[in-house]
């Protein structure tokens, strides 16, 4: 039992974690036309910030749509993780030794099993975003360089780029 107590609140602390890098996402930065832009300026809107570029093109703002449709909260999610959590909180308080463990065990899996989907609902709608940029740097200037995955400390004076230099071929 003392091991699950120590698996449950390293998984915890790995949640409370991963919370933390979310802060980060929210101050995105693209560079467009040597030109810092807050990607999801606004709070309720992902990728909002690149909106005034973006719907230049049609297939480009298709794509910035489905991105924030997609981005929007989860109701299923959020009833899942309650339920885990309510499954976990009974199994602590349940006297009985053969209930207590089948309640944490299921409200720790389903919570597991909520935040793995979850993220990678997320993950895989992050392609929409790039995509839409894609789509949006073939056939439109300024071109927008975005790397969502960019890593501050580890940049060389491009904030958000692990690559510095782009070449377009043109002929």
């Amino acid at each position: 039992m003392r091991n699950f107590i120590c698996a449950l609140t390293l998984f915890l602390s790995s949640l409370v974690m991963t919370t933390v890098h979310a802060v980060e996402t929210c101050s995105r930065i693209a560079l467009i036309n040597y030109q810092e832009v807050l990607v999801d300026a606004n709070a309720s809107e992902k990728g909002e910030g690149l909106r005034y570029h973006l719907e230049k093109d049609p297939v480009a703002k298709q794509y910035l749509d489905t991105y924030q449709k997609n981005s929007a909260i989860r109701w299923p999610n959020a009833v899942l993780g309650t339920a885990g959590t309510g499954l976990l909180l009974f199994g602590f308080f349940k006297s009985n030794s053969q209930d207590r463990q089948v309640y944490l065990i299921s409200g720790a899996a389903t919570i597991l099993v909520n935040f793995l989907v979850a993220r990678t609902l997320e993950v895989t709608n992050e392609a929409n975003l790039n995509r839409a940029i894609q789509e949006y740097n073939k056939r439109n200037l300024p071109k927008i360089f975005f790397n969502p995955d960019g890593n501050r400390e580890s940049d060389a004076g491009f904030p958000g780029f692990k690559i510095g230099l782009n070449k377009d071929w043109s002929f």
